[in-house]
């Protein structure tokens, strides 16, 4: 079985890594570390530096990985600002400024970066969705984001992640793509 070790400090990437590269046969060795995100919305620039810094920590091949959160009626916002987002104006601010917006529509987009000490692999994918009209939903361990109380998908448009079970979660993970999953694809055949 092949191995690769992912930094972060975010219990729910490192659940949804366990469950998109254990379908590939792959091991994920998480290694909770905080890595310090650089002050840009491009997720490609934060995952490669992320990556690098990851790579300094545990002195062997790693991935890492960042996300951002883009709604349509609002220019792309937050988009790679999550955090700050969430620290600053929570998902009810967002629910605000949405509140009477028809276009509602809104991705989660990630990257994936892989280094080895010599190159750095990027994989990319994006979920598209709908923000809520309101919070809804319970926490659990999957979860990475809080956003997941505002955000449906075609999963079941009709509910946010969070009103998910576990099972449904699982099996939405089964139908719908990742950039974990692309990175596995390509780090298996390595």
């Amino acid at each position: 079985m092949k191995k690769i070790t992912f930094v972060t400090t975010n219990k729910g990437k490192i659940s949804t890594a366990m469950n998109y590269l254990g379908d590939a046969n792959i091991e994920v060795e998480p290694y909770n570390y905080e890595l310090i995100e650089p002050r840009t919305d491009d997720i490609q620039e934060i995952a490669r530096q992320k990556v690098l810094q990851a790579y300094d920590v545990v002195k062997q091949p790693c991935i890492a990985m960042d996300s951002g959160f883009y709604i349509e009626a609002l220019n792309g916002f937050p988009r790679a600002f999550v955090n700050f987002a969430l620290d600053t104006i929570g998902t009810q601010g967002i629910l605000d400024i949405m509140r009477g917006k028809e276009n509602r529509n809104c991705a989660f987009k990630e990257c994936v970066a892989y280094y080895d000490g010599k190159d750095i692999k990027y994989f990319f994918y994006e979920h598209k969705g709908t923000v809520a009209e309101e919070y809804r939903g319970h926490d659990n361990e999957k979860q990475w984001s809080p956003l997941w109380h505002i955000y449906k998908d075609s999963f079941d448009p009709s509910r946010t992640l969070s009103e998910l079970s576990d099972e449904e979660i699982d099996e939405r993970r089964k139908v719908t793509g990742s950039s974990l999953q692309e990175f596995a694809k390509w780090f298996k055949e390595q």
